[in-house]
């Protein structure tokens, strides 16, 4: 099968298009023909080896463990292990596993749901990942309210675009924060107020939100919380500051530090991926009341240069791979 493979770390120029052995399902596995995956940060991550708290983090120290890139997939199932029951071959799928950059792939069946009836496979694929971070930050380190104010930081990126729409759907008043380009797109998935980052400060201490959602990793700790009310609430999601080194864990390590002295919530988020947020998703996205956005497609061949745009960071939510039709 065709698969996009590196050997060392390094650029996009690392990634080849080979042909390697097709993956066999271990008993809680399940085969996907992947018809689409997402690009998301955390396969830079993973292709460059940086930070390098990655590397130790058990993802090779000198070369890359897993060779096949990708993570966010949808596609048909193929075959299933001996362990799997609720999925059969010919359910269309989408979800999370190792290696999605190629034509199949493995997944854990406890990461995958059934894609929604009303979604291409480029756009599930666009899903798994920011979709289920979005909603984590929100629900449930967030505990978003009906009629609270909240504050998406990045709010056109593929977390901030879902969680623009997450946040709504959950009866919230919706801040997107984001550049002068961006302002129709987040006006158009349901932002009640649209703040440009060039022109002005969200937080400048004129407005203050109960939540705030940071997904942009640029600014400082003490500049969010003046965002905040006295008791609100702070979600560290990503960002790629911080350093070759520790990355992002610096800012953790940082709100883990301040939190216990102050009455506002500092709570960083380790998305975890699992069927049940999927179907919760799912649910939202029958209902019309989430629709992915997508940037840009590209073909397998073409997903260094997917990566490349993607680093960027001008995306207007997702960017996609097509895999295959």
């Amino acid at each position: 099968m065709k698969a996009i493979v590196q050997d060392r770390y390094g650029s996009a120029d690392v990634l080849e298009l080979r042909d390697v052995d097709k993956p066999t399902p271990k008993a809680n596995e399940v085969l996907v023909r992947v018809h689409a995956a997402g690009v998301d940060p955390g396969v830079w991550h993973l292709m460059t080896g940086q930070p390098y708290l990655v590397r130790a983090m058990g993802f090779g120290l000198r070369v890359p463990k897993t060779r096949v890139r990708g993570r966010a997939l949808a596609g048909r199932v193929e075959a299933v292990g001996a362990d799997v029951s609720g999925l059969r071959p010919g359910d269309d799928v989408y979800g999370t596993c190792e290696g999605s950059f190629a034509e199949y792939a493995c997944a854990r069946a406890d990461r995958l749901a059934r894609k929604p009836a009303n979604l291409t496979f480029e756009q599930a694929a666009a899903v798994p990942i920011s979709a289920a971070t979005a909603l984590q930050a929100l629900r449930d380190k967030g505990q978003v309210r009906p009629g609270q104010r909240v504050a998406i930081v990045g709010g056109a990126g593929g977390v901030g675009a879902f969680a623009v729409q997450i946040a709504k759907a959950l009866g919230a008043h919706v801040t997107a924060v984001c550049g002068p380009t961006k302002a129709d797109l987040v006006r158009s998935i349901g932002a009640d107020e649209v703040v440009d980052y060039s022109r002005e400060d969200f937080a400048d201490g004129s407005r203050r939100y109960d939540l705030v959602v940071d997904t942009a990793g640029n600014r400082s700790l003490s500049h969010l919380r003046r965002a905040l009310t006295p008791e609100g609430t702070l979600v560290i999601v990503g960002g790629e500051g911080g350093g070759r080194w520790v990355g992002i864990v610096g800012r953790i390590f940082g709100a883990m530090f301040v939190a216990p002295f102050v009455k506002q919530k500092l709570r960083p988020l380790s998305a975890t991926e699992r069927a049940p947020d999927l179907d919760y998703l799912t649910t939202l996205i029958e209902a019309g009341t989430l629709t992915p956005v997508i940037d840009r497609t590209y073909a397998l061949r073409d997903a260094p240069d997917a990566i490349r745009y993607l680093a960027q960071g001008h995306a207007r939510g997702k960017v996609v791979i097509s895999v295959s039709g």
